[in-house]
């Protein structure tokens, strides 16, 4: 027999009201990080998914390249000019992966000294680009996800989207060296069209200390309104894992890392172009 259109309504209204007096009463967890996943599943989530969903039309493939369970490195592009992929990636990867796995995100110092934005990156289960947060992380079984190219990749010129900038000195290979996690290269396309960068002001950067003031086709000119994404086709496609178990004993040996981190790199990078490739038009359906 079809459930009843008042019945479904009433148990959302008694589910929405366990959950307010829960959050008033302070009567759910996180953990040492500050991660609330009850907020994450409740909130952050369901809009997320409209945007990836509804908005960019998001197509995912590799899923089964990420662990069911246990530790693995998920290492990204980074793009956009506000990092919308990182959360993007988060809500597909626990939408769509069978055991509905939850990515801990890797963010700037810059993220968490910011007053509200931090406690919502905590709140999700983001936590400081260090090695030994991320350790901890692995060494306890999460998912993390980085993006080594940082405020160098999202804050990069439209006219240099989709190549991937310098990934820094490695860390993130150490870390996954130390803790003998699989790394999985993740390529994301999409993020590079929603707030397209024609400049940065640099006096005004420095002014507002930010990495970079953008000028897109929408922003400042449109105010608030300058901040809608614009509706690209996004394709995220997980690549295989690149195993470092056998590796451990060379955490801090400069040209393993280096390599490894080379073979990375030009794992996403290649992704990259053969997904550009099948989506020629960066607005089609």
């Amino acid at each position: 027999m079809p459930e009843r259109a008042g019945d479904v309504w009433d148990r959302r209204v008694a589910s929405g009201l366990a959950f307010l007096r829960r959050r008033l009463s302070g009567d759910y967890e996180v953990d040492e990080f500050g991660f609330d996943p009850e907020l994450t599943d409740a909130v952050v989530h369901p809009l997320l998914r409209l945007l990836y969903r509804d908005w960019f039309r998001t197509e995912v493939g590799g899923l089964e390249h990420v662990p069911a369970d246990g530790a693995g490195l998920i290492v990204g592009n980074h793009s956009g000019t506000v990092a919308l992929d990182a959360l993007v990636l988060s809500a597909v990867l626990h939408d769509r992966h069978p055991a509905h796995r939850y990515l801990r995100l890797l963010g700037a110092d810059l993220v968490f000294r910011m007053p509200v934005v931090s406690g919502i990156a905590r709140k999700t289960g983001g936590t400081v680009a260090c090695n030994p947060d991320a350790e901890r992380l692995l060494r306890s079984g999460e998912v993390v996800g980085v993006f080594p190219e940082g405020f160098k990749g999202v804050g990069k010129l439209y006219s240099e989207r989709y190549k991937l900038q310098r990934f820094g000195r490695g860390g993130f290979v150490s870390a996954a060296l130390r803790t003998g996690t699989p790394i999985v290269p993740v390529a994301i396309v999409g993020g590079e069209e929603i707030y397209p960068m024609l400049a940065d002001i640099k006096p005004l950067a420095r002014l507002l200390k930010l990495p970079y003031f953008p000028v897109t086709p929408t922003f400042p000119w449109l105010g608030p309104l300058g901040m809608v994404p614009l509706p690209s086709k996004w394709l995220i496609e997980f690549c295989p894992p690149i195993p470092t178990a056998h590796l451990t004993d060379s955490a801090d040996d400069p040209l393993v890392v280096f390599n490894l981190a080379d073979q990375v790199r030009e794992t996403i990078q290649q992704t990259l172009h053969r997904l550009l490739e099948r989506r020629p038009d960066p607005f089609g359906p």
